[in-house]
């Protein structure tokens, strides 16, 4: 926390953030609409190629979790830049690779800015706004999240078709480049804080509250993630929608995600415990609704719409939740969550998959809904007793 709690908000700072925060996870789901182009051109299968997600995957983690302790003594400002210069750098080498040997050691400075960056958020927002306009400030910022979720894949395509996949990764460098411009004229300098390191970040594992807040949030992203990773199969499966269909249907719970993440910000601000239980429960009630009336459109678009909304305010209120739990270690547990965020999106795959190929399509909804719904249960305990 800042030593002197600023009493006007820098909403410029927080728009760079949030145009950071877009750059980098629009770079990861990249490839998601690329994979068969990158494929053909460097001479791999298609399986081999998706391992340029799986290293982002992997180094996000390990980068968010120990991020703090590996710039413990490093101005904020130059850390926030010099990670959104790594995804810059990322992104212009695999325009030019020769080979996936060459892709995946640059994926992996990818997964390295965003595990870093989106873990310093929550910190960099707490020195940014007064104490009052955190939560605000965080749907400022995951905006970024939301609108790089929705606009990645169908961009990707659209574009590849048009400039090639390599000319895609530097339009992603473009964007990068962009933010990196804004970062330099608005970011204040930001000291660490006195409470960093490793001591800091063992302190905050061991900590009970968080260690079942982590339980809680792996269940509420790694149940989204079992339905989300497998929508498509369902949909179809259930109501028999056609291809262009879904792509609205996709639209549609983008622009709901939207709503959720505006709603979330106020609501993390001024009543933080209702906040904890809406939007995971919302997001387990619009999987089971679709569980339960998918198998006609009209039904698979009303609980697009709740899903969406429910899982548009999970982010910020997680982060809230864990702001609110470890005041003094924003850098720490936010790193903690963003590790779980990426330990459930492969959980949560997994899972999904296994019910997908050995039981039923549409059961992933059920599961993952009902696991959603627990963890916001499991949450709103844990801000009670706190």
């Amino acid at each position: 926390m800042p030593t002197v709690e600023r009493t006007t908000p820098a909403w410029g700072a927080v728009v760079s953030l949030s145009l950071g925060v877009f750059a980098i996870v629009m770079s990861e789901f990249l490839p998601a609409s690329l994979l068969p182009r990158i494929a053909d051109d460097l001479g791999v299968s298609d399986g081999a190629a998706g391992q340029a997600v799986s290293v982002t995957a992997f180094a996000a983690a390990l980068s968010a979790l120990l991020i703090s302790v590996v710039v413990s003594r490093a101005d904020r400002r130059r850390v926030m830049i010099g990670l959104t210069l790594l995804a810059i750098i990322s992104n212009l080498i695999v325009s030019v690779a020769p080979s996936l040997y060459t892709v995946l050691p640059a994926r992996l400075l990818l997964g390295v800015a965003l595990g870093g960056f989106w873990a310093m958020a929550t910190a960099m927002a707490a020195h940014l706004v007064p104490a009052g306009h955190v939560g605000r400030a965080l749907t400022v910022i995951n905006s970024g999240v939301a609108a790089a979720t929705v606009a990645a894949v169908p961009l990707g395509a659209w574009l590849g078709d048009v400039w090639g996949w390599r000319g895609v990764f530097v339009l992603g460098a473009g964007v990068a480049a962009l933010a990196l411009a804004v970062q330099v004229a608005t970011l204040p300098v930001v000291k660490p804080t006195a409470v960093s390191g490793l001591h800091a970040l063992g302190s905050v594992i061991r900590s009970g509250i968080v260690v079942g807040g982590s339980l809680a949030i792996l269940l509420i992203f790694s149940g989204h993630f079992s339905g989300f990773t497998y929508i498509r199969d369902a949909a179809q499966g259930m109501s028999g929608i056609s291809g262009g269909g879904f792509a609205v249907l996709l639209l549609v719970f983008g622009l709901a995600n939207f709503v959720g993440t505006a709603a979330s910000g106020p609501l993390a601000d001024r009543v933080p415990r209702a906040g904890v239980l809406l939007f995971p429960a919302v997001l387990g009630a619009g999987m089971i609704v679709m569980y339960v009336t998918g198998r006609s459109v009209t039904g698979l678009f009303i609980a697009a719409v709740i899903w969406g909304f429910g899982f548009g305010g999970v982010p910020t209120t997680v982060l809230s939740w864990g702001a609110r739990t470890e005041p003094d270690r924003l850098e720490q547990i936010g790193g903690v969550i963003v590790t779980v965020c990426n330990i459930a999106v492969a959980t949560g795959a997994v899972l999904g998959g296994f019910l997908v190929d050995r039981v039923a399509t549409d059961l992933p909804l059920l599961v993952g809904g009902t696991a959603s719904i627990a963890g916001a249960l499991v949450l709103t305990v844990l801000r009670q007793r706190q």
